[in-house]
């Protein structure tokens, strides 16, 4: 992040990404089927667009980003086809409303990992908003525990340092990631399709996941693999915030799911420390940019 502009650029690359993929849960609740065939359909359809997208783009342009752009591009795409898998398995597993609120501790995992391996040591407030967040998911999988939940719980927590470890990837190396995720579906379709080779496909209404994969999938994984390109890790995993504020609520629209005690608790202390933060944050940044421009007027 070199300048103000690329900053704001970022962020509304992300956001707009995060919001897209406030619908992935409901499309693939509409799609009714089972786990594999689902996976399959959702990955295999992503792949397509995102390939055709570049191929499109290499030959209109000819400056397309590469696929995967070395060791490091090859790791972010096995984090977000790790991703995938644990996801959807998550969806099948777990509430909707757990899994969303769970998946925003990628926040914590980013902020972490940037620690330990980018040097961008945390703030006082960021360390005081991670054990609140810490609280939170606590609170949730505690109130799993003997619903069945647990294991669904647990898949949403890899599926959140998955995440975050591809997001801090993509900004140790400033590289292009834009495809990478995309094309990291490569790994769970492949899975996909042997287990459904096997047991069949089993899906009722296959539009909604065709339109999840082709549409929806490549728009968020897209802007939110660029993001970290021009944004902060920690900022970058922020914008999850969108889908586990929304998604639940559609959800609860389509299907009238609703939360349970725990996972409302669970989740109010999660919305809440993630709001107030980057409230936080952004004052912070104006000081910044404030003190700078003092310092080196124009």
């Amino acid at each position: 992040m070199s300048t103000h502009t690329d900053h704001q650029k970022g962020l509304l690359i992300t956001a707009f990404g995060g919001l897209t993929l406030t619908v992935d849960i409901p499309l693939i609740r509409l799609a009714d089927g089972s786990p594999w065939t689902i996976m399959m359909l959702r990955t295999g359809t992503t792949l397509i667009a995102a390939l055709v997208v570049w191929a499109v783009w290499r030959a209109l342009r000819g400056d397309a980003p590469k696929l995967i752009p070395g060791w490091s591009g090859l790791a972010v795409a096995l984090c977000y086809g790790l991703t995938g898998v644990t996801f959807v398995t998550a969806v099948y597993h777990t509430s909707t409303a757990d899994l969303v609120f769970i998946l925003a501790f990628n926040t914590v995992f980013a902020a972490l990992l940037s620690w330990l391996f980018l040097r961008e040591r945390p703030r006082l407030g960021t360390l005081i908003a991670m054990l609140a967040m810490i609280l939170g998911v606590l609170i949730i999988v505690g109130g799993s525990v003997g619903t069945g939940h647990l294991f669904g719980d647990f898949m949403a927590l890899c599926s959140a340092l998955f995440v975050a470890i591809a997001i801090t990837l993509s900004r140790a190396s400033g590289k292009d990631m834009g495809f990478t995720a995309l094309v990291g579906v490569a790994l769970p379709l492949a899975v996909a399709a042997f287990m459904v080779s096997s047991e069949g496909l089993n899906v009722t209404a296959p539009w909604w996941i065709i339109l999840n994969g082709a549409v929806i999938m490549p728009i968020s994984f897209f802007c939110l693999a660029n993001g970290p390109k021009y944004i902060s890790g920690p900022e970058v995993a922020m914008f999850y915030l969108l889908e586990t504020v929304l998604a639940p609520i559609w959800v609860w629209l389509i299907f009238a799911e609703t939360p349970s005690r725990n996972s409302l608790i669970g989740g109010t202390i999660l919305i809440v420390t993630l709001v107030v933060h980057s409230f936080w944050q952004l004052h912070e940044g104006r000081k910044r940019r404030a003190a700078l421009a003092v310092g080196h007027p124009a």
